[in-house]
């Protein structure tokens, strides 16, 4: 398992649209994004600025290349066109995060 963690720019103004699209995640989308081995994915949100957290089975890459690839991820990415700023780099790449520090907890 791999955690990822990209930023995501929404347009000025646009913050509460971005939110209310998210109230009702299309089930095509959540299937796909479970079998690509997506799990606990989680957006925050401060400003216009989206900090989105998943955990990855097996890894990134895999995860994200198969999700990537499926249709209904291509549509819910052109719907919102309209409310996202940016969301990757000059060469197409999601804006991701380093990890800087994780410690698991739980057995404390």
């Amino acid at each position: 398992m791999e955690r990822a963690c990209f930023i995501i720019e929404i347009k000025p103004g646009l913050e509460l649209e971005y939110e209310r699209r998210h109230e009702e995640v299309w089930p095509d989308l959540l299937a796909v994004l479970a079998a690509s081995g997506v799990r606990n994915y989680t957006l925050f949100r401060r400003g216009s600025m989206v900090v989105a957290y998943c955990e990855c089975h097996p890894s990134v890459s895999e995860s994200f290349g198969r999700v990537g690839r499926a249709d209904v991820n291509a549509r819910w990415s052109q719907w919102f066109e309209d409310v996202i700023e940016r969301l990757t780099d000059s060469e197409g790449n999601l804006l991701w995060a380093a990890e800087v520090w994780h410690q698991d907890l739980s057995s404390q």
